[in-house]
C-alpha cells in the first residue's frame, strides 16, 4: 500500500481526536486509535484495529521527507503539525519492537488564560518584574508547556517587549499583540538550546522562554540571563519546588554549586510545581505547589539547607505559597477532586489525609 493512501485514515482519526476534545492520540500496532479524554484512554473500538504497516504508514503520512529521513537516523522524532489549520499537535514517533507508533499531544489553537486554566491568581505576579527566572515544573504531562505559554501570552498582551521562545518543537503559535514574539523551535531553527540561549544575548531580548532546561549549559546560561536583566521562564520535570534547586544544583560539579547557589538565590523569582487531577464532574483540574523567592527562601538556598524550603512554603500562606498537600487538601474540600484521586498525585497522602479531616 503506498504511503500517500494513508491520508484519508489520517484525516478521518484526527478529526475524530479533534471532535472529541481529546488531549492525546496514541497510533499504535494491535490496538484502534486511542484517545486521552479527561485524563483517561478511549479505545475508539468503532475503528479498525490498526496493523504495523498501518502505524507506519499513518506516522510517515504526518511526516515530509526530510522528517522521514531524520526519524529512520535517529530512530525518533518530536516536531509539530498543522490539521488543515484547525488543530495542530505535538508529535512523536518512535520504534517499539520493531514497529512504528506515534503519540499525538492536541494544541488548542487559543491560547489559554490564567484563569481559564484554574490557575491561582498569584501567577500574575511572576510576570510582573522585568528580570528574574521563572520555573513550571512537574511531571511529564502535566500542563507546564500550556502554563508556560499563558504566561508568555499574558506579557505579550500586556507589554511592549522582544520576547524569543527556544522550543522543542514549537507547541502553542503567539500571534504578536503588543510584543515582538519569535520562536525558535530545536532542529529547525537551532541546533540546542544551549546555542540559541547563548544567541539570545545578541538578540536584544527582554523575555525569553527556554522549553526545557536539560543539560548544565543550558542551565548556566539561562541563570546568567535572569541575572543580567532579562525575565528568563523554563521547565524542569521534577516533582516540587526543593527538588527543582536540587536538580539545578546537582547538575554542576562540587566545585561550581556554591556559586550556582548564589546566582539562583539572588535570581530566582518563584517556581510552581504542577499536576493535573481527574476532577469528580469530569476533566481535569490543576493542583499546584508555589514557591516565592523570598530572603528566607534565598537565605536557605545559599547556604544549602534546601530541605527546609517545605516548612517556609507551609509557613507563608499570606505571601502567596501553598503547598501541594494543602491545594489537593483545597480542592477535595471544594468538592472538585475525590480523595482517592488527589491521593493519587500527593507526595505524601497520610499528611494529605490529615489535612482534608481538619
Amino acid at each position: 500500500m503506498n504511503l500517500m493512501d494513508y491520508s484519508p485514515l489520517l484525516k478521518d482519526i484526527l478529526e475524530v481526536t479533534f471532535s472529541q476534545q481529546a488531549s492525546d492520540l496514541h497510533i499504535s500496532p494491535g490496538h484502534p486509535p486511542i484517545l486521552r479524554i479527561g485524563g483517561r484512554l478511549v479505545f475508539l473500538v468503532r475503528r479498525k484495529e490498526i496493523t504495523a504497516e498501518d502505524s507506519k504508514g499513518l506516522a510517515f503520512a504526518l511526516m515530509v521527507e526530510e522528517q522521514q529521513q531524520r526519524f529512520l537516523q535517529n530512530k525518533e522524532i518530536d516536531f509539530s503539525y498543522n490539521f488543515e489549520n484547525k488543530a495542530r499537535f505535538r508529535v512523536n514517533i518512535f520504534f517499539q519492537k520493531g514497529n512504528v507508533s506515534a503519540a499525538l499531544r492536541f494544541i488548542p489553537d487559543k491560547i489559554p488564560t490564567i484563569e481559564d486554566l484554574n490557575l491561582p491568581p498569584i501567577l500574575h505576579e511572576f510576570i510582573r518584574p522585568s528580570q528574574g527566572f521563572v520555573l513550571i515544573t512537574g511531571p511529564s504531562s502535566q500542563g507546564k508547556s500550556t502554563t508556560l505559554a499563558a504566561l508568555i501570552d499574558e506579557i505579550n498582551h500586556t507589554r511592549a517587549d522582544h520576547i524569543i521562545t527556544i522550543e522543542d518543537p514549537i507547541e502553542y503559535v503567539f500571534k504578536d499583540d503588543r510584543s515582538i514574539i519569535d520562536q525558535r523551535e530545536l532542529g529547525r531553527d537551532t541546533l540546542s538550546f544551549a546555542k540559541a540561549l547563548k544567541s539570545t544575548f545578541r538578540q536584544d531580548p527582554d523575555v525569553i522562554m527556554v522549553g526545557e532546561m536539560r543539560d548544565p549549559e543550558t542551565i548556566s546560561t539561562a541563570i546568567t540571563a535572569a541575572e543580567t536583566g532579562h525575565l528568563v521562564l523554563a521547565t524542569l520535570h521534577t516533582n516540587s519546588a526543593s527538588q527543582s534547586i536540587h536538580r539545578i544544583v546537582d547538575t554542576f560539579p562540587g566545585s561550581q554549586q556554591g556559586q550556582i547557589r548564589a546566582q539562583l538565590s539572588g535570581s530566582l523569582l518563584g517556581i510552581v510545581s504542577q499536576r493535573l487531577v481527574p476532577r469528580i464532574r469530569g476533566g481535569l483540574i490543576p493542583a499546584c505547589e508555589i514557591m516565592l523567592n523570598t530572603p528566607a527562601v534565598a537565605n536557605l538556598i545559599r547556604e544549602a539547607k534546601i530541605h527546609e524550603i517545605p516548612m517556609v512554603i507551609e509557613t507563608s500562606a499570606e505571601l502567596g505559597m501553598i503547598s501541594l498537600n494543602r491545594y489537593l487538601a483545597n480542592l477535595v474540600r471544594a468538592k472538585e477532586v475525590s480523595l482517592e484521586a488527589a491521593q493519587n498525585y500527593s507526595l505524601n497522602p497520610s499528611e494529605l489525609r490529615s489535612l482534608v479531616r481538619r
